[in-house]
């Protein structure tokens, strides 16, 4: 059934490539805060190396998981096959919030495809990474991306959404700052 790993494995990066979605959680060290898990997809995930990912961070509702981890580092991802063979991977990492003025910004950025809302990249260091079955996870079929976040940063645009990130993305709901990204290229 499981297994944990030290490092990404090239039959462990091919099952990532292969999902449309996958899961972020993090959590503050206070016990009085929140869990958060956040759904993304948007073709927004990269292995950067066996012991290195990234993800492209996109405006939205809550800054939770770059408050999170600018605390605590603590960060976990999780893939889930909702179709094929059945299987569950969590990586576990310390995370790091990449902001545009970072050194790290250009050559991570250029990684990813060109989308409208881009926040910030959370990048993590590997510790180890688990499998497990997943059989009882529902086999579903993949229907298409999503539109509504890209269109509604463009209707939006690039000081609508600076604005939205400052009254919005600023702290979490623990009461963590979040860094600021609101700086305009």
């Amino acid at each position: 059934m499981g297994k944990r790993l030290a490092e990404i494995t090239d039959d462990v990066r091919r099952f990532i490539e292969k999902q449309h979605v996958f899961f972020v959680g993090t959590a503050p060290i206070t016990s009085r805060g929140h869990v958060n898990v956040s759904p993304k997809g948007l073709d927004t995930f990269r292995v950067l190396s066996p012991t290195q990912v990234a993800y492209l961070d996109l405006t939205g509702s809550g800054n939770e998981t770059a408050a999170h981890v600018s605390e605590n580092q603590r960060l976990t991802l999780m893939f889930c096959a909702f179709s094929g063979k059945p299987r569950i991977l969590r990586i576990y990492c310390k995370g790091r919030v990449i902001l545009r003025e970072s050194a790290e910004w250009q050559g991570l950025l250029a990684l990813f495809p060109d989308h409208v809302g881009i926040r910030q990249i959370i990048l993590g260091d590997v510790e180890s990474l688990n499998t497990s079955c997943g059989y009882s996870v529902p086999e579903m079929a993949f229907m298409g991306e999503r539109d509504t976040l890209t269109k509604w940063s463009e209707r939006k645009g690039e000081r609508g959404l600076i604005d939205y990130r400052r009254a919005k993305n600023r702290v979490s709901l623990d009461g963590l700052g979040a860094p600021p990204t609101d700086i305009i290229e």
